[in-house]
């Protein structure tokens, strides 16, 4: 079947590629596409302050830095298994409010409200590094990620619903040109905070005020472009869903268990797991790590009480902020890439942000830090958008929701290996931070070797 038009034209049948396959999707108007992407913004607030400010939240209220590791298992854990659940049943989801969009209309209160729970964790009075408040923000730090990955698996899955191949690299590229923008606007609130007056320093085992209200505002922004996406996307019902992607309508219908899913994957899939493992070893030492780095390198301190320490903080949200501009710059250009062209871009920027981790390991003065931050944030935009594209364009429509939350178990198993390691590894590197940066980069270079052996499409993927 394909598209002219508005007419749509019956062919023969042939031997179905991704290509085939897409041809029934018609071209979105960019007021759609924004609408789809629009609500990225406010899912990366959360996401970004998680990413920023959670090492220096735990190690404010008395975490010992030996055991960040052990926190840092929870996020990628609930991401692991909410995402595959989401994306199974929501598959077979189809009533008024539409497919994706009810979890997401459920979610996005719960998680604007549960995000406010980690900043507070010290504000209870259960004192500095007590079992009582190494507790709740554990708990908050799973129901934080509980319900943002609700929130955010929707989003996902409708650009592969609805976005056709010719369109897709724009889609996704918006879509992280929106994430960005909300990595930049909560990263740099504490620093804003702290410049307009408030303070950034608190008593013994109390997370400071720039942070506290930093969640505040992500959380107000969180519920107000996930509503936005809400009621201004349309999504096709099943009818239209199976005769644009040329499919039978009873194919998301039927019950398919995510095992067997797994067991019958495109070899795409394993592969592009394969680099994503790399990809987010480093990506979970980024946020693990950086702040003590930066406290240790350019301020000479690893005292998280000392004003030394909260200014890397603050420096690390502003470091996070530019890494996001440079993700945002770099996916206008990617936005205009050509479609056979991904595999070579996913290498470029995996290499790029390798180099940028292992100079942020060696660098003493602020300047530097910019510079490698940059290239890392052009590797960030390439790990949250170049695999989901290659990977929907290896489905053929069905089940693709489950696929894309199945997917997201090669994205939280390595940040789960990567925090059981780090409980060898960082003792063996003498504690330290800096080290530990290191081996990020070198991962990220080892991935970006590795995404030579991706085979991209559906006759590929099925050869």
């Amino acid at each position: 079947m394909t598209h002219k038009g508005n007419q749509l034209h019956q062919v023969k049948p042939v031997k179905k590629t991704r290509v085939d396959l897409d041809a029934g999707l018609p071209d979105l108007p960019k007021r759609v596409i924004f609408a789809i992407t629009f609500g990225f913004l406010g899912i990366n607030m959360g996401f970004s302050l998680q990413s920023s400010q959670m090492s220096r939240i735990f190690q404010s209220i008395g975490a010992n830095p030996n055991t960040l590791g052990f926190f840092f298992i929870f996020p990628p854990l609930m991401g692991m298994i909410v995402q595959p659940l989401i994306g199974k049943y929501s598959d077979r989801t189809w009533n008024r409010f539409g497919r994706r969009m009810p979890y997401l209309l459920f979610g996005a209160p719960i998680a604007a409200l549960v995000l406010l729970m980690l900043p507070f964790s010290g504000s209870f009075g259960f004192g500095y590094g007590s079992l009582a408040a190494m507790i709740f923000a554990a708990f908050a730090v799973c129901f934080m990620d509980l319900f943002n990955n609700i929130c955010m698996q929707p989003f996902r899955m409708i650009v592969g619903d609805m976005v056709n191949n010719k369109q897709k690299n724009f889609a996704w590229s918006w879509q992280q040109i929106f994430f960005n923008t909300g990595g930049i606007l909560a990263s740099l609130l504490p620093f804003i905070f702290t410049a307009f007056g408030m303070h950034n320093t608190a008593k013994k085992g109390v997370v400071p005020n720039t942070v506290i209200w930093a969640y505040i505002v992500a959380a107000a922004v969180l519920l107000i472009t996930s509503m936005w996406t809400v009621f201004n996307v349309k999504e096709y019902d099943p009818a239209t869903y199976a005769k644009y992607h040329g499919i039978d309508p009873a194919a998301n219908k039927k019950s398919v268990s995510l095992w067997h899913l797994l067991k019958t994957a495109p070899k795409a899939f394993y592969e592009i797991c394969l680099v994503q493992f790399f990809s987010w070893v480093g990506v979970m030492y980024v946020w693990t790590y950086s702040t003590g780095t930066l406290a240790k390198n350019v301020w000479g301190t690893t005292n998280p009480t000392s004003a030394g320490f909260q200014a890397a903080g603050n420096w690390y949200g502003v470091l996070t902020a530019i890494l996001s501009v440079a993700g945002i710059c770099w996916g206008f250009l990617y936005s205009k890439s050509k479609a056979n062209a991904r595999k070579q871009w996913y290498t470029l920027g995996l290499t790029l942000g390798g180099i940028g981790l292992i100079l942020v390991s060696l660098a003493h003065n602020q300047a530097l830090t910019i510079v490698a931050f940059i290239l890392f944030g052009i590797s960030y935009f390439t790990i949250h958008t170049i695999p989901f594209t290659l990977l929907t364009s290896s489905l053929n429509g069905e089940n693709e929701g489950a696929y894309m939350g199945l997917f997201n178990i090669g994205i939280c198993l390595p940040q789960i290996a990567a925090s059981l390691l780090s409980f060898v590894i960082f003792p063996m590197t003498g504690k330290s931070q800096p080290t530990m940066m290191l081996i990020a980069g070198i991962s990220l270079i080892i991935g970006a070797i590795a995404v030579h052996q991706i085979h991209e499409g559906v006759a590929a993927a099925k050869a």
